[in-house]
């Protein structure tokens, strides 16, 4: 092989590669799956020798040990987006966020906008051309490959060599970590009564020939149960879960009838099974491809019929959709909602639908709204919000006056906050 010996002359402990971080350097890791935990358990062992270093990632999916306030000004924690691990740091406020759409993240960092000194991500093992694959999260990484000082791949057998756009030369590496652990895993989520009642409605909305961009969580799930007698699926997301390999397996999704890479699936992260993980690899029916391909509205709008699910915590009666944090407590990120969405309105047949409960903390909260609370970011606008879908139906806000919005909505509501909104609705003249 004519890049071994450049291979071998790369190898490092962990714990040595960790020695490529300067102080005051910003270090990429890439979504969930493919963040590389070697790394980043060596990393967090040597957090008190450095100072000022910022890990920049869209989801943790380990809280590894460098999560710890009182090591903050050593190594801390930048979110492109909130997840369980960064959640409560985030509300603490010693995690820092970065408000971003995930499709503009790539531009931003080869713009300079988001820094990328280091990057540190897991990789298949090498080809004989010297390629490795990032083949669980090309995402925003492949970007920060381009300009970091230093690349470092946590390279481990068990990750798919994927087809797509999401090669690294070992040429571009600085140091080649090698660990057989096994990859994370994410089992799919309980459905309740109020998520398969939402995911009726959803499939109603699915066509034949459609589509699908769609993530993970209750609802998208009890949405795959659904469409397992749909004709012609078609796949084009953020994120590739075992929902979808079940939708595949059932003969659903062919990707025979997409108008844009037809007999190809496109994703930017997977998150799921080693059964998913097995199917990724080497498998030309999946691409694995940057998040500014996948999630740019211009590129995802080429699929025609293509319906975006994604899910809300709060809904105005305006249609604004307040997806990623409670008032103003963070929660998650924009992730790619706003770009599916955007993408599903351009779309020839397209749909964007949102979704949610109608009720939060055990029937107790309303999540349909007079007004968003006090300082909720918007992640969907009144002007781009368009299906939306709780367990009492199917509203279809776009191009309707606000008035026609307010009524549809209401009867979305659970039947014991109707009557209040009814009257705040009248309130704000809009009843």
């Amino acid at each position: 092989m004519a890049y071994l010996e450049q291979y071998r002359s790369k190898r490092a402990r962990a714990e040595d590669a960790v020695g490529l971080v300067r102080d005051g350097d910003t270090i990429v890791v890439p979504t969930a799956a493919g963040e590389p935990p070697a790394l980043l358990t060596a990393l967090s062992e040597a957090r008190r020798r450095l100072r000022g270093v910022t890990v920049s990632q869209i989801l943790p999916a380990r809280g590894h040990a460098y999560f710890d306030p009182e090591t903050a000004g050593n190594v801390r924690h930048a979110a492109y987006f909130f997840g369980s691990a960064s959640r409560p740091g985030g509300q603490a406020g010693w995690i820092d966020y970065h408000p971003c759409n995930f499709s503009e993240i790539p531009v931003m960092i080869r713009r300079g906008l988001l820094p990328a000194d280091v990057v540190f991500s897991l990789a298949s093992p090498m080809d004989p051309e010297g390629n490795f694959a990032l083949g669980l999260a090309p995402d925003y990484t492949l970007a920060a490959v381009s300009r970091a000082r230093a690349v470092v791949l946590e390279v481990n057998p068990n990750v798919p060599y994927a087809c797509g756009n999401c090669r690294v030369h070992a040429s571009q590496v600085a140091a080649i970590v090698e660990d057989e652990s096994p990859l994370l895993e994410a089992a799919l989520p309980e459905i309740g009564p109020a998520h398969e009642a939402i995911g009726r409605y959803v499939a109603e909305l699915v066509e034949d020939r459609s589509t699908l961009q769609i993530g993970y969580g209750a609802i998208p799930d009890a949405v795959v149960v659904q469409l397992a007698h749909k004709r012609d699926l078609g796949i084009h997301t953020e994120m590739l879960g075992d929902g979808i390999l079940r939708l595949v397996e059932s003969g659903a999704v062919t990707n025979r009838r997409k108008n844009f890479l037809p007999d190809r699936m496109a994703a930017t992260f997977a998150l799921g099974s080693r059964k998913l993980y097995r199917f990724i690899d080497r498998n030309p029916a999946v691409e694995m491809h940057p998040a500014d391909f996948t999630n740019d509205p211009c590129t995802a709008g080429r699929n025609d019929r293509l319906v975006a699910i994604n899910a809300s915590i709060e809904i105005d009666l305006f249609g604004q959709c307040a997806s990623e944090s409670i008032g103003t407590l963070p929660y998650s990120g924009t992730g790619g909602q706003s770009d599916f969405v955007r993408a599903a309105n351009r779309s020839e047949g397209g749909k964007a639908i949102i979704v949610m409960p109608s009720t939060a903390r055990d029937g107790a909260v309303s999540r349909i709204v007079p007004v968003l609370r006090p300082g909720a970011h918007v992640s969907t606008s009144k002007n781009d919000v368009n299906y939306v879908v709780t367990e009492y139906g199917v509203a279809q806000l776009r191009g309707k006056p606000a008035k026609q919005r307010a009524r549809a909505l209401i009867a979305l509501a659970h039947p014991r906050f109707r009557d209040e909104l009814a009257e705040r609705a009248a309130q704000m003249r809009l009843l």
